[in-house]
């Protein structure tokens, strides 16, 4: 077995397939890239079990085999070489010898019929999603996205599909993302909730392509094909909470201002707040917003003034600063509305402006009790 391949091509599709092998696996054999030969399509492949990834490259070769390479020193040496063509050769003694323009380098491989064979999905149903629609719902949610082992469908990201449009939701109880699209529909409703890793290995490759992703899912798992990459992913298992029912329907309170001007006065009163509660205070009155914190144990405090557009009754609701930062960080609009209805109800953000044609994004912020 023998091929030849371009050192910097080789090195930029092995770093993305990198990102799936765990630093500490369970089986000895995930340490490695299973390399599959087929004349001049060479497939390699990278898995933990639960997400496998491969990549098919073109290379120069008329010979066909299997052979598993250890990973991580595999990417230590092709970090090191500049451009140019490297060859690699399966030698009868276990080894695979790399060549290139000033020397020859050996290592150990394991059988290709060791690696862990990857699921066929019988009969899925199948969703096209234009990558750069993927990318964008995925990083708009996966923040939101808890990491309580206690609540494992919390800790992924809900994939709702359906004849009128897509829907993906991410909360992990405190706030809550829905980013929806009605100009990209699937055949038929389905629905499930996928896991923060593959999704953000897809997300780091994504942003980069214009392709359309042919999204394959069943109950249990999900594959994901574009361009040259097939990743393969098992689903996680349970029933998503009902996200509609938490999301307030009557909102007569409503807040509008400068996104980034509204950001930097969270970010700078937020340092004076508690460091456990990082709770902040909004009151608002006419046309004034007044932000402010205190962190009674160290006698610091801070109060900031905007002017801001208001229509309602004058209250005052208490937030936790950092999720109110994260959210406004993940919005790209000039202009916001927070809306709510009472102050130990959740406050719905929105962007007004900046958004595509057919896109909505709905975000919602639990409020913290305020100690009058």
């Amino acid at each position: 077995m023998k091929f030849i391949v371009s050192s910097s091509y080789l090195l930029k599709q092995l770093q993305v397939l990198g990102s799936v092998i765990n630093s500490n696996n369970t089986l000895p054999i995930l340490d490695n890239f299973l390399f599959e030969l087929n004349n001049d399509a060479l497939t390699v492949s990278a898995s933990d079990l639960e997400t496998t990834m491969s990549a098919t490259l073109t290379i120069d070769s008329k010979s066909k085999g299997s052979v598993a390479v250890p990973a991580k020193l595999l990417l230590e040496i092709l970090k090191t070489f500049p451009e140019q063509p490297l060859t690699f050769t399966v030698e009868e003694n276990s080894t695979i010898e790399i060549s290139s323009n000033s020397g020859k380098y050996a290592l150990a491989y394991a059988p290709g019929e060791e690696f862990p064979k990857s699921v066929n999905l019988d009969e899925p149903s199948v969703t096209l999603v234009p990558a750069d629609v993927l990318a964008t719902a995925v990083s708009k949610t996966i923040f939101a996205a808890g990491n309580d082992d206690l609540r494992p469908v919390m800790s992924g990201v809900f994939f709702q599909f359906s004849p009128e449009g897509l829907i993906f939701v991410a909360t992990d109880a405190h706030k809550l993302v829905k980013y929806a699209r009605s100009d990209v529909k699937a055949s038929q409703v389905a629905e499930f909730i996928m896991p923060k890793k593959p999704l953000n290995i897809l997300k780091s490759i994504l942003g980069s392509s214009d392709a359309e992703v042919k999204i394959e899912y069943n109950d249990s798992n999900a594959t994901f094909s574009f361009d040259n990459y097939i990743l393969l992913c098992r689903l996680i298992d349970g029933k998503y909470p009902n996200y509609e029912a938490v999301i307030p329907k009557e909102n007569p309170n409503k807040l509008m201002m400068d996104r980034s001007q509204f950001l930097s006065s969270v970010r700078r009163v937020a340092i004076f707040s508690n460091k456990t509660t990082h709770q902040i205070r909004l009151k608002v009155a006419g046309a004034e917003l007044n932000i402010s914190a205190e962190d009674i144990d160290y006698s610091n405090k801070a109060e900031e003034r905007l002017t801001c557009d208001y229509q309602g009754d004058d209250m005052q609701i208490g937030f936790n600063s950092r999720f109110l930062t994260e959210m406004l960080n993940n919005l790209q609009s000039d202009m916001i509305m927070l809306e709510m209805s009472l102050p130990n109800r959740a406050g719905i953000l929105t962007p007004i402006d900046g958004l595509e044609e057919g896109e909505t994004v709905t975000m919602l912020v639990m409020p913290v009790m305020l100690n009058s």
